[in-house]
């Protein structure tokens, strides 16, 4: 007889669907800086959204802009929406930012990463391949500064 345990919930993770959302790739100097040296200046962001679905069901959305410049004109803007829903059951209140801030983008970010090299290889420029980003550092840095923006409020050592 197999033993069973009574814990509360034990905790359960699965990807139920991982999609691209939203693209976006512009190049408003085109054709003119094709012809121009290629000297690029690369400005990257990030950023995150989460909202839940039914059932412990979560959609969390990566959004990556990427603009390239060359001088003061734009070679070209690509923006990627890759978003997945993902299920967590049993994980505390504590865990489910961590989770959901930091795990959940670090699976996303491969796909966002595809393509995003592929719009920009695809409109005719030189690979662009965005380098490993820490999620885990980016979560607490983001803890941090809210923590640091609601003064008065109870703070956790």
């Amino acid at each position: 007889m197999a033993e069973q345990s009574n814990t509360p919930e034990e905790k359960q993770f699965s990807i139920q669907k991982i999609y691209t959302k939203d693209i976006s790739f512009e190049t408003p100097a085109a054709p003119k800086i094709f012809t121009e040296k290629w000297e690029p200046a690369v400005e990257f962001n990030l950023g995150t959204n989460v909202e839940s679905l039914d059932n412990n069901l979560y959609e969390v959305t990566l959004t990556v802009t990427v603009t390239v410049k060359t001088g003061d004109n734009t070679a070209y803007l690509v923006e990627a929406c890759q978003a997945g829903i993902f299920s967590l059951n049993g994980f505390s209140e504590q865990e489910m930012g961590p989770m959901l801030g930091s795990f959940c983008p670090n699976i996303l970010f491969p796909y966002a990463r595809e393509v995003v090299s592929d719009l920009v290889a695809k409109g005719g420029f030189p690979q662009l391949l965005l380098a490993p980003v820490n999620f885990d550092a980016l979560y607490a840095q983001h803890q941090q500064q809210a923590q640091q923006q609601t003064p008065g409020s109870n703070s956790v050592n």
